[in-house]
């Protein structure tokens, strides 16, 4: 065998050195490829959020606030009875009055009946509470102010343009005249959309309001809560520290590993069949759409709660029964209130969801038209994702508007509720 000259050995070792600085220069090229590749996916994702929540307040900014008339109006005795005021046309009244001022020689008819659609129907109702609680008005002038129609607010908002087809569009060039002649002369004014958030559903957009909605859809979380956060918890510790480890308890937390992934339609064909065609419960009531979303909550929340079990350190548990407790006591002594961060995040995570489902509801019928606000757990209301789902559809283009400004109302609410469980986590969250 042929002896390697003393050279040939020398320059081994410097080969293998910068063999191991390629491979180590590669390697680092990785890592930083791979952070690049991390941060080009979050800012994607923050570029989508941000259309997305751009797009949704660009259409719904307009929805919180709307426009007013403030119109003399003279409250003729010869039409308003002081006994009944609300049986007085005000929206004819106050549309030829407005139209005899303004020097129109014939002040009735199609004239008036265009401009009666620049008001609200609202009108009638506010000169009418004006005149039960002032009768002595009858007689004088007064000014009333008027909420104008859902075409009128949308010109005055941009969303009507004058450049548009007159045939195109839901207002005459002289409904627009009227309007800017109102504007002109002051009597136009801008405020914040009270009725937005102390309203009920109404056929009328301008008149429309979120607030039956969230009424309906706090009635059927609290009976969501009442079922989902007991059972759910009472399954996920008996799972976790009392059942036995058998093939039953396998298939047990099979499935419920699986109904966290099933569609939510599937709870809402599970409601209409069971609760409603079969148990006869009230149809589009809170308490089914709590019981259908309690069902679509108990999975998510028996995984969570089981987690936060699991994190417990078993030294607790053995500690515990060192000291002569009992394995119940153990359990609900030390090892739950431990854990109680945990389950308390994962409910309202799950209550977070259950709040934002709209399939099972329409399902069950909260698909319908439902003024007014919900009294009781067994009458039919709204909810949020349905109000947004009808309003959606609707084919008046005020509408369009006011749901944009209901999914801003439903984000806040879950963004508050996620809130929540975040602090709730950091604040009682062990460091073991």
């Amino acid at each position: 065998m042929t002896d390697a000259t003393p050279d040939a050995l020398a320059a081994a070792p410097d080969k293998r050195l910068d063999r191991l600085k390629v491979g180590l220069r590669r390697r680092h090229a990785r890592e930083q490829r791979f952070k690049w590749y991390g941060r080009i996916a979050i800012g994607a994702a923050l570029l989508f959020l941000v259309i997305l929540l751009g797009r949704i307040v660009e259409q719904g900014h307009t929805a919180f606030y709307a426009h007013s008339a403030s119109v003399p109006v003279y409250m003729d005795p010869t039409r308003v009875d002081r006994t009944y005021p609300q049986g007085a046309n005000f929206e004819e009244l106050t549309a030829q009055q407005l139209l005899a001022r303004w020097g129109v020689a014939d002040p009735t008819g199609e004239q008036a009946t265009a401009m009666r659609a620049l008001f609200s129907s609202e009108l009638k109702f506010a000169a009418a509470e004006t005149v039960s609680r002032r009768p002595e008005v009858i007689g004088q002038t007064v000014a009333i102010d008027a909420p104008l129609s859902d075409d009128a607010d949308l010109y005055l908002k941009g969303e009507i343009s004058r450049d548009t087809p007159e045939d195109q569009r839901r207002l005459t060039n002289q409904q627009i005249d009227w309007l800017e002649r109102l504007k002109a002369d002051g009597a136009v004014s801008a405020h914040f959309n009270t009725t937005l958030f102390t309203q009920g559903d109404s056929t009328q957009p301008e008149l429309a309001g979120v607030l039956g909605a969230i009424v309906g859809s706090a009635l059927m979380l609290l009976v969501t809560a009442l079922i989902a956060i007991p059972v759910g918890v009472g399954a996920a510790v008996w799972l976790e520290e009392f059942a036995p480890k058998n093939k039953l308890t396998d298939i047990i937390e099979v499935n419920i590993n699986n109904l966290a992934a099933v569609p939510s339609i599937v709870y809402g064909l599970l409601g209409l069949a069971l609760f409603i065609n079969w148990m006869h419960l009230p149809r589009a009531s809170p308490i089914v759409g709590g019981l259908v979303l309690a069902l679509m909550a108990l999975p998510t929340l028996i995984i969570a709660t089981r987690s936060s079990l699991k994190a417990v350190p078993p030294s607790i548990r053995e500690a515990a029964l060192a000291m002569g407790a009992s394995r119940t006591q153990t359990v609900f002594s030390h090892v739950l209130p431990l854990a109680m961060p945990g389950v308390m995040t994962g409910a309202i995570i799950s209550m977070a969801h259950a709040l934002g489902e709209t399939a099972p509801l329409l399902l069950i019928g909260m698909v319908s038209f439902v003024p007014g606000v919900p009294a009781a757990i067994d009458q039919p209301v709204g909810a949020l994702p349905s109000l947004i789902y009808i309003w959606e559809n609707a084919s008046e283009r005020a509408f369009h508007e006011r749901t944009a400004a209901a999914i801003l109302v439903l984000l806040l609410f879950m963004i508050v509720m996620n809130l929540a469980a975040i602090i709730l986590r950091r604040r009682f969250e062990r460091r073991w």
